[in-house]
């Protein structure tokens, strides 16, 4: 894999695969720019060495269709902002029309394609739209680490067709995370929360062997407690997922699950909130947090770690009677000074920012689901996809 020193961007189309999936309010505005942020080193540098920069990523998942609110003028207006240039947007991603614009760019000019997953084919891997992505460039650039655990067209079909390289952000973070995976100080705890068990109960079962603690929460520990028949939350999960789950072993003294909760009827916190054992939860009740004797439990298990990766909110952290479990932990990693603190994913960087709690710790990785892929051995096809002959 080379990096970006190694080529002369001169003249040349330099096809940009950034992450901009930054989360967006409903009235438009950027929540947490971070992510936009971490790609602004890799685009100076093509501006300063005379590339055309043709910038390209997913916002949200629209389903291979156009939806207004997932456009990316609000990432065009950041990008603007923090480059002081201007920045202009194609109202696509593919196309003749575009093709065309590509090639009568001056050099040090910006250009920012529409939604990738506007098109299915993104999502699929499909070859020929990765030809069409590929026709918008004389050479490729991944600096979209937090997405390089998928096998998309923009991420693993556009370097087959063009000289790849890897950009200043994706090079930080594999060098960063391989110390880490090389030689973890120990005791090493691993914080898995979030949604999205179908793409991290692999990553689950590999910890199980790796970390010397696995602390789960969110929906993560709501499926896993649901198809063990302690919490009613495991239908509606892929057989496959279900079976796998199954597998783990519960009484794993390295496993740690809530033992409470914040439950109510609804995530709105309406019309009530309450602390609940997890044989207490009714029927018509959401686990919505972490409950206080859990924190406690966690607390002083990240008390005695050497090495913190966390990836992944704890509860419904939006809403702010169900943000104390995230919360609480956050300052529990914070405050063991002994550790080096690694933390990772959209949700869960929106939330120490906005607690201000982002710059304690040691590396803050763009990706979640992708950091713990790597970390736990696992190959990321975006990154694959640069090492070809």
């Amino acid at each position: 894999m080379e990096g970006l020193k190694v080529f002369d961007f001169k003249n040349k189309r330099a096809l940009v695969r950034c992450d901009f999936n930054v989360p967006i309010s409903e009235k438009g505005e950027i929540l947490d720019d971070f992510r936009i942020k971490k790609a602004i080193p890799t685009i100076e540098y093509l501006i300063k060495e005379k590339a055309r920069v043709i910038l390209m990523s997913h916002l949200g998942d629209p389903g291979g269709r156009v939806i207004e609110n997932l456009r990316l003028t609000p990432v065009q207006d950041k990008l603007m902002e923090y480059l002081d240039l201007s920045v202009v947007k194609a109202p696509d991603c593919v196309g003749d029309k575009i093709e065309k614009w590509t090639y009568q760019m001056q050099n040090g000019e910006i250009l920012l394609l529409e939604n990738l997953r506007f098109h299915e084919e993104e999502e699929k891997g499909d070859e020929g739209f990765a030809r069409l992505l590929a026709k918008l460039g004389d050479v490729y650039i991944n600096d979209a680490f937090s997405a390089s655990h998928r096998s998309h067209a923009s991420i693993t079909g556009v370097p087959k067709i063009l000289p790849a390289l890897a950009g200043f952000l994706l090079e930080k973070e594999i060098s960063a995370l391989s110390k880490i995976m090389e030689n973890p100080a120990r005791p090493l705890v691993a914080l898995v929360g979030g949604a999205k068990i179908e793409s991290k109960i692999s990553v689950i079962k590999t910890f199980l062997e790796k970390a010397d603690h696995l602390l789960l929460g969110g929906k993560i520990a709501n499926s896993v407690l649901g198809v063990k028949g302690i919490y009613m939350d495991g239908t509606g999960l892929p057989e496959e997922t279900i079976q796998v789950i199954k597998k783990v072993p519960l009484t794993s003294t390295k496993l740690h699950l809530p033992v409470d909760a914040l439950v109510s009827p609804d995530s709105s916190g309406k019309p009530y909130v309450r602390e609940s054992a997890l044989a207490g939860i009714k029927k018509n009740e959401l686990l919505l947090d972490i409950g206080p004797e859990t924190i406690n439990i966690f607390s002083r298990i990240i008390e005695t770690a050497k090495t913190v990766i966390w990836a992944g909110p704890l509860g419904f952290f939006e809403n702010p009677s169900f943000e104390k479990g995230t919360k609480e932990v956050a300052r529990a990693i914070i405050n063991n000074h002994q550790a080096f603190k690694v933390v990772g994913g959209g949700e869960t960087i929106e939330f120490i920012n906005k607690i201000g709690l982002a710059e304690k710790f040691n590396h803050v990785s763009t990706g979640g689901g992708a950091m713990l892929e790597f970390l736990s051995g696992e190959k990321l096809p975006g990154i694959e996809a640069l090492e070809h002959d």
